[in-house]
């Protein structure tokens, strides 16, 4: 270890560079610039062949340091000549490269075989992920980055044009060096941490390790004066949000993309052909059935003054006679797995509407929710549990009938994408009134009754968690609601049965809540 060490702040000239890399975008031409600014250059594998192939000099590293690719090429470029010549300070350790035989290296440019994808195979094992583990490529990245006063670390293709600028005065600057430094080392933090997931056991281990990659930067965040950028897992290859085709339209705001995620992960709930209306984080209009011009009609006129402006999301096909009918109004975005071509004509008329194809996708998977908090995390399992007829009891005198257990459960699986406080009313696979975000749960069994009006008449009524009072049945004793569907569990359930018997209304408990905050 060196005792205070002088960081090199000067600019540095390049006259030997190591390339091994697998992302090989615009890698000949910028060799060929260095070839052509006198840069020595060391490679291997299939890198030098792409560069001999192109008539461009280089070196294998093998022949460098007279000791061959061993063991498969696991052990090729950890080796005293090739570490000492990234990571030696010219100015305290020359004479040990000398009396050893170093030859300095000023450039590596290096980056990985992305380990997301090795994994991503169908059939890839442990022993295959394993041998897939890059060793020589993160070490020499990291040598280069530490020893950023005297080398330069290149991951990124498009940082080549930076370097070829910079060289035509001869030198990098140090600015430049540690800039990309800080890339390198993100580079391989990124590559560990993917392995680090892929190899725990725990989903909710006692070290929890994230990565991600920018998707786009926007031009603001919720409000003008924050700023934001979308992030997305690297090699993730789902069909989502951030993978969709956009097929026209302004760019999509931070605003957009969480409401479109909310929508999408909405309208998956769903087996039946589904339409889902999104406004402000909430599902103001959701529908199913059989034909999807009719599934979208019900779903828009659910609550046609809050779907103004809002985010209409279908799991099947979207076509041209759906496609007229939403152009006839003021939306955001329309996203679905794909649009009929004489939809996406449709469409045109209307420049600024996004139009999102996600491509072909089914129901939610059991996954990692994480969101911030002042001096941490908090990580839970996204809510993808399934309820069935087997999980309802009816604790009233009056028994709901099939058709109203049917949507019931369709109230359910609605519920759970609004904010809590949660109530919800719906009748015949189409909801009426949607009462979100309360602080009082009969605050928002009041909001839900005015959206529904007088729709709300043989309805079904979802609450996300149980009642703690008799007041919310009292509120709807008069509305003509027929069931009520509750988690259950209030040291006031008997006084809740009782109201609903008092009135003549079913209810049936889930045992379990849907909260959402």
């Amino acid at each position: 270890m060196i005792d205070n060490p002088n960081l090199n702040q000067n600019p540095i000239k390049i006259n030997r560079a190591l390339i091994s890399v697998f992302d090989k975008t615009g890698v000949v031409e910028f060799a060929q610039s260095l070839i052509e600014l006198g840069v020595k250059i060391l490679s291997t594998g299939g890198t030098a062949k792409a560069l001999r192939d192109a008539n461009i000099s280089v070196t294998d590293v093998s022949d460098y340091t007279k000791f061959p690719e061993i063991m498969d090429g696991r052990v090729k470029t950890i080796n005293p000549l090739i570490e000492g010549g990234i990571l030696g300070l010219r100015d305290k350790h020359a004479d040990d490269a000398n009396a050893n035989n170093v030859q300095w290296i000023d450039l590596v440019v290096c980056n990985l075989y992305p380990f997301s994808e090795t994994i991503s195979r169908e059939g890839c094992n442990l022993a295959l992920a394993l041998e897939n583990v890059d060793i020589g490529g993160p070490t020499m990245i990291r040598s280069a980055a530490k020893n950023v006063g005297w080398v330069c670390a290149v991951v990124d293709p498009a940082d080549y044009s930076i370097i070829t600028e910079e060289l035509q005065s001869e030198e990098i600057s140090f600015e430049t060096r540690r800039k990309l430094s800080a890339k390198a080392f993100g580079h391989t933090a990124q590559y560990d941490t993917i392995i680090h997931n892929f190899l725990k056991d725990e989903k909710l281990s006692d070290d929890l390790s994230l990565t991600f990659e920018k998707h786009s930067e926007m031009r603001y965040g919720e409000n003008p004066h924050q700023s934001a950028a979308s992030y997305k897992i690297p090699g993730n290859n789902e069909a989502n949000i951030l993978n969709a085709t956009v097929h026209q339209g302004k760019k999509l705001s931070y605003n957009n993309i969480m409401d479109a995620d909310g929508a999408l992960a909405c309208v998956r709930e769903f087996d039946k052909p589904a339409c889902v209306v999104v406004k402000h984080s909430n599902p103001c209009g959701v529908a199913i059935g059989d034909d999807l011009l009719d599934v979208y009609t019900r779903a828009f006129n659910a609550d046609s003054l809050s779907a103004f402006g809002g985010i209409i999301a279908f799991n099947r096909t979207c076509t041209k006679e759906v496609a007229e009918e939403i152009s006839k109004v003021f939306v955001e975005i329309v996203l679905a797995p794909n649009f009929e071509p004489e939809a996406l004509e449709v469409f045109k008329k209307k420049r600024n509407l996004r139009v999102l194809e996600i491509g072909e996708f089914g129901k939610r998977q059991s996954k990692l929710e994480v969101r911030n908090i002042n001096g941490g995390l908090l990580v839970q399992d996204n809510d993808t549990n399934t309820l069935t007829h087997e999980h309802l009891n009816t604790v009233t005198k009056v028994f709901p009938s099939e058709q109203d257990i049917e949507t019931a459960l369709f109230t359910w699986k609605v519920l759970r994408h609004a904010k809590s406080n949660g109530i919800l009313i719906a009748k015949n696979n189409t909801t009426v009134g949607l009462g979100a975000g309360q602080v009082s749960r009969v605050d928002a069994v009041h909001m839900a009754l005015r959206k529904g009006g007088e729709n709300v008449k043989g309805g079904v009524l979802a609450s996300d968690a149980f009642f703690p009072f008799r007041d919310s049945i009292d509120a709807i004793k008069d509305s003509g609601i027929k069931v009520v569907i509750q988690p259950g569990g209030s040291i006031r359930d008997q006084e809740i049965i009782d109201a609903c018997d008092e009135f003549g209304i079913a209810m049936v408990f889930t045992g379990t809540r849907c909260f959402k905050h």
